[in-house]
């Protein structure tokens, strides 16, 4: 009997025309660790920050008074090459799924003025109903924003 395969095919770096939608973050001196470069698990707020800019800056997301909500289902990340404080990074968003209540994005992390991406990441976005938690259809003025993005 084979053994099942538990880990996902690692992801190849992506360069910068890969990604529709850009913002810059400035790390934070903590968010470096002891080894020198920023932490695993930082770069998931990053993730999460590109993601809601994105919808902040179309007004679709609402977070106080919105009926839907974007909750994570799944996240996941290659790195390729270390970032580390105080350099500045080029965060960019594609898309790779949109379906009925999710939607599955991918985003690059890139060091200033360098291709391809330092780290590859995954962010599945499940919508639900802002009071009963249970999933719904993404309204169309969300739908039609996402498929502006390029598809990754």
């Amino acid at each position: 009997m084979k053994p099942e395969n538990r880990h996902a095919e690692r992801q190849h770096p992506l360069s910068r025309e890969a990604f529709s939608y850009f913002t810059q973050i400035h790390p934070r001196w903590n968010d470096n660790d002891a080894y020198g470069h920023i932490n695993n698990a930082v770069y998931y707020f990053y993730f999460d920050t590109i993601v809601n800019n994105f919808l902040i800056d179309a007004s679709l997301l609402d977070i106080e008074k919105g009926e839907v909500i974007g909750l994570v289902a799944q996240t996941g990340c290659d790195y390729f090459v270390p970032l580390k404080y105080p350099e500045p990074i080029d965060v960019g968003l594609g898309v790779s799924k949109i379906g009925n209540s999710s939607i599955t994005y991918k985003i690059g992390l890139f060091k200033k003025g360098s291709d391809p991406c330092a780290a590859l990441g995954k962010f599945v976005h499940v919508y639900v109903d802002s009071q009963t938690r249970k999933s719904v259809a993404l309204p169309s003025a969300l739908r039609n924003h996402v498929e502006t993005l390029k598809v990754v």
